[in-house]
């Protein structure tokens, strides 16, 4: 995966409400919560450069100073808008295969997720995320730093693999790490273009295939 989202499938708009209301407060539902959700909202129908933060404050029934006495601005909301969207199966994964040695699993589970049926629109808010990066040095900042959390904690379990034997100790881990990342970014702008996927045998047998060759040779 990039190894901030799950699954990267085809990036199709993602199918949610968004015409304009003041949003109808739930609950024990939280100041902050209830602007990330209105920001997840308004990104997703206008995108990051044309989304406005009165907007968001509007749909979620609040001042702009609510934001701004929370957020940093609309950069720290798209980050928090996109961690919102996300599912926690990669959290899972990562706890349960801490102290375990599993990080060969967790690179094949995540591989195989990769053509999956997976989150639109946590994937559709990322890809607007890198776009909205290149003009904007904030979101290039925030987008840096949740890759940054992924690579290390995916880094930590390569670097256990290596200790328990079960990770070629001469490749590089963060040559690895990097590596994960450059195919889950390139299925994200594949489902972009609504691009054909692979078989999902075929590509779960390559995904072994490549997988595999972390393992050291005698214990393959």
């Amino acid at each position: 995966m990039i190894i901030i989202i799950q699954s990267v499938s085809s990036l199709q708009a993602p199918v949610v409400d968004v015409a304009p209301r003041t949003r109808q407060v739930a609950s024990g539902e939280d100041t902050a919560s209830r602007l990330v959700r209105a920001a997840i909202e308004v990104f997703a129908e206008r995108g990051y450069d044309g989304a406005g933060v009165s907007e968001i404050a509007r749909r979620a029934g609040l001042s702009t100073g609510a934001i701004y006495s929370r957020f940093s601005g609309k950069a720290e909301l798209l980050a928090e808008a996109i961690a919102a969207s996300g599912t926690d199966e990669l959290d899972r994964l990562f706890a349960q295969a801490d102290g375990t040695g599993r990080v060969v699993d967790v690179l094949a589970a995540v591989g195989n997720q990769l053509i999956g049926q997976g989150e639109a629109l946590n994937r559709a808010l990322l890809l607007e995320a890198f776009a909205a990066a290149r003009r904007d040095p904030e979101v290039a900042m925030w987008l840096q730093e949740a890759l940054a959390l992924r690579a290390s904690h995916l880094a930590h379990l390569i670097d256990e693999g290596k200790a328990a034997g079960l990770v070629d100790a001469g490749l590089d881990t963060d040559a690895i790490v990097h590596f994960a990342h450059a195919v889950g970014l390139g299925m994200v702008l594949f489902g972009a273009i609504g691009a054909t996927q692979p078989d999902a045998a075929e590509w779960q047998q390559l995904i072994g295939r490549v997988v595999g060759t972390v393992v050291p040779t005698e214990s393959t």
